[in-house]
């Protein structure tokens, strides 16, 4: 595993996530990961040194000839396209993170809605074709909102990370901006007895296999943190700024490999299932978040002490 990205313990049940390329260079195709404000204000402390250095040349002596002037009016105007182009960046990424919330209600509104015909399913006894409609539909569901996650991510991929458009109780299970994918094992197998010898060693099997994938991408997000940490450290001159956002970029590339993980953990769960299980387990993991969502709403109107 290298400073930028995480790779997987090769298993027969996880597949491999391949991260997307990084940036190569400081002033291409640059985007806003959160650190608009410092990066702007890199580039307007340049211009202004540029314009003192300019100031002070004026009153000694006159540029040497008229390539100097034609260098020094490109270097300003490079910069102000810069930094204009940062300007429209960060007004994308915000109607991005506008779009992503916006579509994210309407998604918890239909898991809510999605619950309720389960549960209403499972009390009738309903037959096992009508059942799969509904987990197949519940699956492809989280399935739609992983993707949602995905545009949102390479729109702001703090924003996602730190979990804003979750309550808070969710934000306190959180990993790399959503449930640990062995943490949604541990949820789902109380609801799934019985079952049989065959589907518990599968089940065991895909527990270690969630395991090693979760400790790897742990890993290498520790290991990004240290390499980013030294290399702010080590200064602001352009080539640690690069360096730096080199790095961030390869933050999208884990949570596009979290969220990778979380459906193929919940899709190997569904072939080792029968259907009434896979239901009842979806179900399970439904709920779930409901409770969080309530716990977080409770949390948020208990009566307070006077200051």
């Amino acid at each position: 595993m290298n400073s930028t990205s995480a790779q997987f313990v090769t298993t027969r049940r996880i597949g491999v996530y391949e991260p997307i390329p990084q940036i190569s260079t400081w002033g291409e195709n640059f985007k806003s990961n959160g650190n608009l404000n410092s990066s702007s204000s890199l580039i307007l402390e340049d211009t202004k040194l540029d314009n003192q250095s300019e100031d002070a040349s004026h009153g000694t002596m006159a540029p040497s000839n008229q390539y100097d002037q034609t260098r020094s009016s490109h270097y300003k105007h490079g910069l102000k396209q810069n930094y204009c182009i940062l300007k429209l960046a960060h007004t994308k990424d915000s109607i991005g993170i506008i779009a992503f919330e916006m579509e994210y209600g309407h998604w918890v509104e239909e898991q809510n809605k999605q619950i309720g015909d389960l549960r209403t399913a499972l009390n009738a006894h309903i037959s096992d074709v009508e059942l799969r409609m509904l987990v197949d539909n519940g699956l492809e569901h989280y399935t739609k909102f992983f993707r949602m996650k995905g545009s949102a991510a390479s729109a702001d991929v703090f924003y996602v990370m730190s979990g804003m458009w979750k309550t808070s109780a969710e934000r306190f299970f959180s990993w790399i901006g959503g449930f640990r994918p062995s943490d949604l094992l541990k949820v789902l197998l109380p609801q799934l007895d019985p079952m049989t010898e065959q589907q518990l060693m599968e089940v065991y099997n895909l527990q270690q296999s969630c395991q090693q994938a979760d400790d790897a991408l742990t890993q290498g997000m520790e290991k990004l943190q240290q390499t980013l940490a030294d290399t702010v450290a080590a200064g602001l001159l352009v080539e640690h700024v690069a360096s730096a956002m080199e790095k961030l970029e390869s933050l999208v590339g884990f949570v596009n490999q979290a969220d990778h993980l979380r459906p193929e953990a919940l899709q190997q769960m569904y072939r080792i299932l029968t259907v009434r299980q896979a239901a009842r387990g979806l179900l399970a993991l439904g709920e779930y978040f409901q409770r969080l969502r309530a716990l977080s709403s409770l949390w948020a109107t208990r009566p307070r002490e006077p200051a």
